[in-house]
Protein backbone atom coordinates (compact mmCIF):
# COMPACT_ATOMS: atom_id res chain seq x y z
CA UNK A 1 0.00 0.00 0.00
CA UNK A 2 2.50 2.34 0.53
CA UNK A 3 4.49 1.76 -2.22
CA UNK A 4 1.43 2.38 -4.29
CA UNK A 5 0.97 6.01 -2.43
CA UNK A 6 4.65 6.61 -3.41
CA UNK A 7 4.07 5.74 -7.01
CA UNK A 8 0.98 8.11 -6.93
CA UNK A 9 3.04 10.91 -5.88
CA UNK A 10 5.82 10.65 -7.94
CA UNK A 11 3.39 10.44 -10.64
CA UNK A 12 1.65 13.85 -9.30
CA UNK A 13 5.27 15.28 -9.21
CA UNK A 14 5.72 14.81 -12.59
CA UNK A 15 2.75 15.74 -13.84
CA UNK A 16 3.15 19.34 -11.75
CA UNK A 17 6.99 19.31 -13.18
CA UNK A 18 5.94 18.80 -16.47
CA UNK A 19 3.06 21.73 -16.12
CA UNK A 20 5.23 24.25 -15.00
CA UNK A 21 8.58 23.68 -15.58
CA UNK A 22 8.39 22.39 -18.96
CA UNK A 23 7.90 25.95 -20.90
CA UNK A 24 9.36 28.49 -18.66
CA UNK A 25 11.82 30.97 -20.27
CA UNK A 26 12.67 32.62 -16.89
CA UNK A 27 16.08 33.90 -16.19
CA UNK A 28 17.75 34.08 -12.97
CA UNK A 29 21.00 36.32 -12.79
CA UNK A 30 23.54 36.36 -10.24
CA UNK A 31 25.98 39.07 -9.94
CA UNK A 32 29.25 38.49 -7.78
CA UNK A 33 31.58 41.24 -8.59
CA UNK A 34 32.86 41.70 -10.99
CA UNK A 35 31.30 38.63 -12.33
CA UNK A 36 27.73 37.70 -13.69
CA UNK A 37 26.32 34.69 -14.60
CA UNK A 38 22.70 33.85 -15.79
CA UNK A 39 21.01 30.53 -15.40
CA UNK A 40 17.47 29.28 -16.27
CA UNK A 41 15.15 29.53 -13.73
CA UNK A 42 14.40 25.38 -13.99
CA UNK A 43 18.15 24.94 -13.18
CA UNK A 44 18.29 27.46 -10.34
CA UNK A 45 15.14 25.54 -8.76
CA UNK A 46 16.90 22.02 -8.89
CA UNK A 47 20.11 23.73 -8.18
CA UNK A 48 18.35 25.13 -4.77
CA UNK A 49 16.90 21.97 -3.90
CA UNK A 50 19.87 19.82 -4.08
CA UNK A 51 21.70 22.33 -2.59
CA UNK A 52 19.51 21.75 0.28
CA UNK A 53 19.16 18.61 0.47
CA UNK A 54 23.08 18.10 0.74
CA UNK A 55 22.89 20.69 3.75
CA UNK A 56 20.17 18.68 5.38
CA UNK A 57 22.69 15.98 5.04
CA UNK A 58 25.55 17.23 5.85
CA UNK A 59 23.78 18.87 9.19
CA UNK A 60 22.17 15.67 9.97
CA UNK A 61 26.07 13.84 9.61
CA UNK A 62 27.45 16.19 12.07
CA UNK A 63 24.77 15.63 14.36
CA UNK A 64 25.11 12.14 14.34
CA UNK A 65 29.10 12.01 14.90
CA UNK A 66 28.89 14.46 17.84
CA UNK A 67 25.92 12.51 19.61
CA UNK A 68 28.49 9.22 19.16
CA UNK A 69 29.42 9.38 22.82
CA UNK A 70 25.81 9.96 24.11
CA UNK A 71 24.28 7.34 21.90
CA UNK A 72 27.01 4.57 23.33
CA UNK A 73 26.23 5.55 26.36
CA UNK A 74 22.27 5.14 26.35
CA UNK A 75 23.47 1.79 24.58
CA UNK A 76 25.47 0.82 27.44
CA UNK A 77 22.36 1.86 29.54
CA UNK A 78 19.98 0.37 27.63
CA UNK A 79 22.43 -3.31 27.57
CA UNK A 80 22.77 -2.82 31.36
CA UNK A 81 19.15 -2.28 31.97
CA UNK A 82 18.38 -5.59 29.63
CA UNK A 83 20.60 -7.68 32.04
CA UNK A 84 18.89 -6.51 34.97
CA UNK A 85 15.53 -7.06 34.05
CA UNK A 86 16.39 -10.66 32.34
CA UNK A 87 18.56 -11.48 35.89
CA UNK A 88 15.07 -10.22 37.82
CA UNK A 89 13.01 -12.86 35.06
CA UNK A 90 15.25 -15.75 35.65
CA UNK A 91 15.20 -15.01 39.29
CA UNK A 92 11.09 -14.92 39.32
CA UNK A 93 10.95 -18.31 37.08
CA UNK A 94 13.18 -20.09 39.69
CA UNK A 95 11.16 -19.22 42.57
CA UNK A 96 8.44 -20.96 41.08
CA UNK A 97 10.29 -23.67 40.25
CA UNK A 98 11.47 -24.25 43.49
CA UNK A 99 15.24 -23.43 42.94
CA UNK A 100 15.71 -21.37 45.52
CA UNK A 101 19.41 -20.92 45.98
CA UNK A 102 19.12 -20.22 42.31
CA UNK A 103 16.69 -17.52 42.40
CA UNK A 104 18.37 -15.26 45.40
CA UNK A 105 21.05 -15.46 43.58
CA UNK A 106 19.62 -14.13 40.28
CA UNK A 107 17.64 -11.38 42.49
CA UNK A 108 20.62 -10.44 44.11
CA UNK A 109 22.42 -10.14 40.55
CA UNK A 110 19.68 -8.08 39.34
CA UNK A 111 20.66 -5.96 42.55
CA UNK A 112 23.92 -5.47 42.23
CA UNK A 113 23.72 -4.47 38.43
CA UNK A 114 21.42 -1.50 38.96
CA UNK A 115 23.37 -0.33 42.26
CA UNK A 116 26.42 -0.64 39.64
CA UNK A 117 24.62 1.86 37.69
CA UNK A 118 23.24 4.93 38.85
CA UNK A 119 20.90 5.70 35.99
CA UNK A 120 18.74 2.75 37.50
CA UNK A 121 18.93 3.64 41.30
CA UNK A 122 15.57 5.54 40.35
CA UNK A 123 13.66 2.61 39.66
CA UNK A 124 12.43 2.29 43.02
CA UNK A 125 10.02 -0.53 42.63
CA UNK A 126 12.48 -2.92 40.35
CA UNK A 127 14.71 -2.93 43.65
CA UNK A 128 11.73 -3.64 45.96
CA UNK A 129 10.89 -6.54 43.68
CA UNK A 130 14.20 -7.77 43.82
CA UNK A 131 14.23 -8.09 47.02
CA UNK A 132 10.92 -9.47 47.67
CA UNK A 133 11.88 -12.20 45.36
CA UNK A 134 15.37 -12.66 47.12
CA UNK A 135 13.50 -12.56 50.71
CA UNK A 136 10.84 -14.83 49.44
CA UNK A 137 13.60 -17.47 48.60
CA UNK A 138 15.68 -17.30 51.88
CA UNK A 139 11.90 -17.61 53.84
CA UNK A 140 11.84 -21.09 51.09
CA UNK A 141 15.06 -22.19 53.17
CA UNK A 142 14.17 -21.07 56.63
CA UNK A 143 17.26 -18.82 56.64
CA UNK A 144 15.12 -16.18 59.01
CA UNK A 145 17.60 -13.31 59.52
CA UNK A 146 18.59 -12.57 55.84
CA UNK A 147 14.81 -12.77 54.74
CA UNK A 148 14.13 -10.16 57.46
CA UNK A 149 16.93 -8.06 56.41
CA UNK A 150 16.19 -8.06 52.47
CA UNK A 151 12.50 -7.02 53.59
CA UNK A 152 14.07 -4.21 55.42
CA UNK A 153 16.13 -3.15 52.32
CA UNK A 154 12.96 -3.60 50.30
CA UNK A 155 10.71 -1.24 52.51
CA UNK A 156 13.14 1.13 52.70
CA UNK A 157 13.87 1.24 48.84
CA UNK A 158 9.97 2.80 49.10
CA UNK A 159 10.31 6.38 48.15
CA UNK A 160 8.43 8.61 50.44
CA UNK A 161 5.14 9.71 50.18
CA UNK A 162 1.55 9.27 51.22
CA UNK A 163 0.48 7.44 48.00
CA UNK A 164 1.96 3.68 48.80
CA UNK A 165 2.83 1.24 45.52
CA UNK A 166 1.84 -2.06 44.99
CA UNK A 167 5.41 -3.24 45.45
CA UNK A 168 5.52 -1.87 49.43
CA UNK A 169 1.78 -3.13 49.50
CA UNK A 170 2.86 -6.49 48.50
CA UNK A 171 6.05 -6.60 50.75
CA UNK A 172 4.15 -5.56 54.01
CA UNK A 173 1.47 -8.00 52.97
CA UNK A 174 3.95 -10.98 52.20
CA UNK A 175 5.74 -9.99 56.01
CA UNK A 176 2.27 -10.29 57.74
CA UNK A 177 1.99 -13.75 55.82
CA UNK A 178 5.68 -14.63 57.28
CA UNK A 179 4.86 -13.81 60.00
CA UNK A 180 1.87 -16.08 60.46
CA UNK A 181 4.01 -19.28 59.05
CA UNK A 182 6.40 -18.48 61.55
CA UNK A 183 3.40 -18.62 64.48
CA UNK A 184 4.14 -15.16 65.38
CA UNK A 185 0.67 -13.87 65.83
CA UNK A 186 1.93 -10.65 68.01
CA UNK A 187 3.52 -9.57 65.16
CA UNK A 188 1.37 -10.25 62.26
CA UNK A 189 -0.81 -8.45 63.41
CA UNK A 190 1.08 -5.61 64.28
CA UNK A 191 2.04 -5.48 60.72
CA UNK A 192 -1.74 -5.87 59.50
CA UNK A 193 -2.17 -2.89 62.29
CA UNK A 194 0.78 -0.86 59.70
CA UNK A 195 -1.24 -1.54 56.49
CA UNK A 196 -3.14 1.71 55.07
CA UNK A 197 -7.07 1.70 55.44
CA UNK A 198 -7.41 0.94 51.28
CA UNK A 199 -5.16 -2.14 51.98
CA UNK A 200 -6.49 -3.22 54.98
CA UNK A 201 -9.76 -3.63 53.28
CA UNK A 202 -8.77 -5.95 50.99
CA UNK A 203 -9.98 -9.71 50.91
CA UNK A 204 -6.13 -11.02 51.53
CA UNK A 205 -5.24 -8.24 54.74
CA UNK A 206 -8.69 -9.25 56.27
CA UNK A 207 -7.92 -13.14 55.98
CA UNK A 208 -4.36 -12.28 57.68
CA UNK A 209 -5.96 -10.63 60.28
CA UNK A 210 -9.01 -13.16 61.07
CA UNK A 211 -5.39 -15.78 61.03
CA UNK A 212 -3.61 -13.75 63.16
CA UNK A 213 -6.45 -13.26 65.57
CA UNK A 214 -7.22 -17.04 65.37
CA UNK A 215 -3.90 -17.74 66.03
CA UNK A 216 -3.39 -15.38 69.28
CA UNK A 217 -6.81 -16.81 70.62
CA UNK A 218 -8.55 -13.43 70.24
CA UNK A 219 -11.67 -14.50 69.15
CA UNK A 220 -14.00 -11.44 69.73
CA UNK A 221 -11.33 -9.69 67.98
CA UNK A 222 -11.40 -12.27 65.04
CA UNK A 223 -15.38 -12.26 64.66
CA UNK A 224 -15.88 -8.82 63.21
CA UNK A 225 -13.03 -9.58 60.52
CA UNK A 226 -14.73 -13.10 59.64
CA UNK A 227 -18.04 -11.55 59.53
CA UNK A 228 -16.59 -8.50 57.05
CA UNK A 229 -14.90 -11.21 54.77
CA UNK A 230 -18.22 -13.06 54.55
CA UNK A 231 -20.04 -10.05 53.33
CA UNK A 232 -17.66 -9.38 51.07
CA UNK A 233 -18.24 -13.27 49.94
CA UNK A 234 -13.93 -14.21 50.81
CA UNK A 235 -16.08 -17.52 51.88
CA UNK A 236 -18.69 -19.71 50.75
CA UNK A 237 -22.06 -19.48 52.85
CA UNK A 238 -21.67 -22.91 54.72
CA UNK A 239 -18.27 -21.86 55.47
CA UNK A 240 -19.20 -18.71 56.62
CA UNK A 241 -21.27 -19.78 59.11
CA UNK A 242 -19.72 -22.46 60.11
CA UNK A 243 -16.33 -19.89 60.91
CA UNK A 244 -18.77 -17.63 62.71
CA UNK A 245 -20.27 -19.81 64.73
CA UNK A 246 -16.99 -21.83 66.02
CA UNK A 247 -15.36 -18.16 66.53
CA UNK A 248 -18.42 -17.45 68.64
CA UNK A 249 -18.58 -20.42 70.79
CA UNK A 250 -14.31 -20.09 71.25
CA UNK A 251 -14.98 -17.01 72.50
CA UNK A 252 -17.59 -18.09 75.36
CA UNK A 253 -15.06 -20.60 75.95
CA UNK A 254 -12.73 -18.01 76.79
CA UNK A 255 -14.85 -17.25 80.16
CA UNK A 256 -13.56 -18.51 83.40
CA UNK A 257 -17.02 -17.51 85.69
CA UNK A 258 -20.33 -16.32 85.19
CA UNK A 259 -19.54 -12.93 84.84
CA UNK A 260 -16.90 -12.94 82.50
CA UNK A 261 -19.83 -15.48 80.21
CA UNK A 262 -21.66 -12.46 80.75
CA UNK A 263 -19.67 -10.20 79.67
CA UNK A 264 -18.63 -12.24 76.28
CA UNK A 265 -22.53 -13.36 75.55
CA UNK A 266 -23.48 -9.38 75.54
CA UNK A 267 -19.81 -8.71 72.84
CA UNK A 268 -21.44 -11.35 70.88
CA UNK A 269 -22.71 -9.83 67.77
CA UNK A 270 -26.63 -9.94 67.86
CA UNK A 271 -26.99 -11.98 64.62
CA UNK A 272 -24.32 -14.72 66.74
CA UNK A 273 -26.81 -14.64 70.30
CA UNK A 274 -29.52 -15.64 67.53
CA UNK A 275 -27.49 -18.89 66.14
CA UNK A 276 -28.97 -22.07 68.27
CA UNK A 277 -25.87 -23.76 68.87
CA UNK A 278 -24.44 -20.37 70.03
CA UNK A 279 -26.97 -19.73 72.34
CA UNK A 280 -26.94 -23.51 73.66
CA UNK A 281 -23.03 -23.60 73.75
CA UNK A 282 -23.52 -20.19 75.85
CA UNK A 283 -26.66 -22.14 78.02
CA UNK A 284 -24.46 -25.13 78.72
CA UNK A 285 -20.96 -23.14 79.99
CA UNK A 286 -23.67 -21.10 82.14
CA UNK A 287 -25.23 -23.96 83.61
CA UNK A 288 -21.73 -25.25 84.64
CA UNK A 289 -21.32 -22.17 86.88
CA UNK A 290 -24.60 -22.73 88.49
CA UNK A 291 -26.64 -19.83 87.19
CA UNK A 292 -28.94 -22.48 85.55
CA UNK A 293 -32.43 -19.77 85.49
CA UNK A 294 -29.74 -17.26 83.13
CA UNK A 295 -29.07 -20.36 80.98
CA UNK A 296 -32.75 -21.34 80.66
CA UNK A 297 -33.35 -17.55 79.93
CA UNK A 298 -30.86 -17.80 77.22
CA UNK A 299 -32.54 -20.82 75.39
CA UNK A 300 -36.20 -19.74 76.11
CA UNK A 301 -36.77 -17.89 72.33
CA UNK A 302 -35.52 -21.15 70.92
CA UNK A 303 -37.85 -23.33 72.43
CA UNK A 304 -40.91 -20.67 71.80
CA UNK A 305 -40.20 -21.45 68.21
CA UNK A 306 -38.82 -25.31 68.49
CA UNK A 307 -41.10 -27.28 65.97
CA UNK A 308 -39.73 -24.58 63.75
CA UNK A 309 -36.22 -25.20 64.24
CA UNK A 310 -34.16 -27.69 62.28
CA UNK A 311 -33.73 -31.23 63.70
CA UNK A 312 -29.66 -30.44 64.14
CA UNK A 313 -30.82 -27.32 66.17
CA UNK A 314 -33.11 -28.94 68.19
CA UNK A 315 -30.83 -31.87 69.37
CA UNK A 316 -28.44 -29.35 70.47
CA UNK A 317 -31.21 -26.60 72.52
CA UNK A 318 -32.31 -30.15 74.07
CA UNK A 319 -28.65 -31.13 75.28
CA UNK A 320 -28.10 -27.39 76.59
CA UNK A 321 -31.89 -27.72 77.77
CA UNK A 322 -31.13 -30.85 80.05
CA UNK A 323 -27.96 -29.62 81.48
CA UNK A 324 -29.97 -26.41 83.04
CA UNK A 325 -33.16 -28.54 84.30
CA UNK A 326 -31.68 -28.14 87.65
CA UNK A 327 -34.58 -26.03 88.98
CA UNK A 328 -36.99 -25.71 86.49
CA UNK A 329 -40.55 -24.54 86.76
CA UNK A 330 -43.44 -25.39 84.99
CA UNK A 331 -43.69 -22.59 83.18
CA UNK A 332 -41.29 -24.53 80.70
CA UNK A 333 -43.93 -27.19 80.39
CA UNK A 334 -46.66 -26.06 77.91
CA UNK A 335 -43.38 -24.87 76.12
CA UNK A 336 -41.49 -28.37 75.81
CA UNK A 337 -44.93 -30.26 75.90
CA UNK A 338 -45.93 -27.95 72.15
CA UNK A 339 -42.38 -28.46 70.84
CA UNK A 340 -42.72 -32.40 71.62
CA UNK A 341 -46.52 -32.65 70.05
CA UNK A 342 -45.27 -30.61 66.97
CA UNK A 343 -42.87 -33.52 65.97
CA UNK A 344 -43.75 -36.38 68.27
CA UNK A 345 -41.10 -38.75 66.49
CA UNK A 346 -38.15 -36.52 67.43
CA UNK A 347 -36.23 -38.15 70.30
CA UNK A 348 -34.42 -34.94 71.59
CA UNK A 349 -37.56 -33.26 71.90
CA UNK A 350 -38.88 -36.30 73.80
CA UNK A 351 -35.64 -36.78 76.35
CA UNK A 352 -35.22 -33.37 77.41
CA UNK A 353 -39.62 -33.08 77.78
CA UNK A 354 -38.94 -36.67 80.04
CA UNK A 355 -35.95 -35.08 81.66
CA UNK A 356 -38.12 -31.73 82.36
CA UNK A 357 -40.57 -34.21 83.99
CA UNK A 358 -38.96 -35.81 86.12
CA UNK A 359 -37.03 -32.70 87.17
CA UNK A 360 -40.82 -31.69 88.44
CA UNK A 361 -41.34 -34.67 89.92
CA UNK A 362 -44.35 -35.97 87.34
CA UNK A 363 -43.23 -39.49 87.31
CA UNK A 364 -45.72 -40.95 85.51
CA UNK A 365 -44.96 -38.11 82.46
CA UNK A 366 -41.33 -38.76 82.38
CA UNK A 367 -41.49 -42.45 82.04
CA UNK A 368 -43.77 -42.20 78.94
CA UNK A 369 -41.80 -39.43 77.44
CA UNK A 370 -37.86 -41.30 78.49
CA UNK A 371 -39.35 -45.07 77.39
CA UNK A 372 -40.13 -43.58 73.90
CA UNK A 373 -36.92 -42.26 73.13
CA UNK A 374 -34.34 -44.34 75.06
CA UNK A 375 -34.16 -47.18 72.50
CA UNK A 376 -33.71 -44.17 69.57
CA UNK A 377 -29.99 -44.59 68.19
CA UNK A 378 -30.70 -41.11 66.97
CA UNK A 379 -30.21 -39.68 70.79
CA UNK A 380 -26.13 -39.65 71.07
CA UNK A 381 -25.24 -42.46 73.59
CA UNK A 382 -24.19 -40.43 76.49
CA UNK A 383 -28.23 -38.45 76.15
CA UNK A 384 -29.40 -42.93 76.12
CA UNK A 385 -27.67 -43.80 79.24
CA UNK A 386 -28.59 -40.83 80.84
CA UNK A 387 -32.22 -41.54 80.01
CA UNK A 388 -32.02 -45.11 81.41
CA UNK A 389 -30.39 -44.13 84.48
CA UNK A 390 -33.22 -41.61 84.88
CA UNK A 391 -35.75 -44.54 84.09
CA UNK A 392 -33.73 -46.68 86.73
CA UNK A 393 -33.97 -44.05 89.60
CA UNK A 394 -37.97 -43.63 88.92
CA UNK A 395 -38.43 -47.28 89.41
CA UNK A 396 -35.73 -47.46 92.19
CA UNK A 397 -38.52 -44.82 93.80
CA UNK A 398 -41.29 -47.10 93.24
CA UNK A 399 -39.24 -49.60 94.53
CA UNK A 400 -39.31 -51.57 91.29
CA UNK A 401 -36.02 -53.72 91.87
CA UNK A 402 -36.41 -55.57 89.02
CA UNK A 403 -37.16 -52.73 86.75
CA UNK A 404 -34.44 -51.22 88.45
CA UNK A 405 -31.89 -54.11 87.13
CA UNK A 406 -33.26 -54.14 84.26
CA UNK A 407 -32.61 -50.41 83.14
CA UNK A 408 -28.54 -50.61 84.31
CA UNK A 409 -28.10 -53.50 82.40
CA UNK A 410 -29.84 -51.61 79.16
CA UNK A 411 -27.24 -48.85 80.35
CA UNK A 412 -24.66 -51.08 80.22
CA UNK A 413 -25.18 -52.41 76.98
CA UNK A 414 -25.34 -49.02 75.31
CA UNK A 415 -22.01 -47.81 73.20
Amino acid sequence: MRAIVWLVLLFAAAVVSAAFLGANDALVTVFWAPWRVDVSFNFFVLALVLTVAVVYVALHGISALIGLPRRAREWRLSKRERSAQQALRESLALFFGARYTRAHKAAQRAVTIQSETPELGTDAEFTMLAHLLAAGSMHRLQDKARRDEHLAQALAAAPPGLVTRPAEEGARLLAAEWALEDRDADRALELVAELSPGVARRTQALRLKLQAARLAQRPLDALPTARLLAKHQGFSQSAAIGLLRSLAVEALETARDADQLRRVWQQLDAADRRDAFVAARAATLMSRTGAFEEARGWLRPFWDQAAELPADERAELSRALVAALSGVGPDWLPRLEAAAAADPRDPHLAYALGRALAEMKLWGKARQQLERCVDDEQLAPAQRRAAWRSLAELAEREGDRDRVHACYRHLAEVE
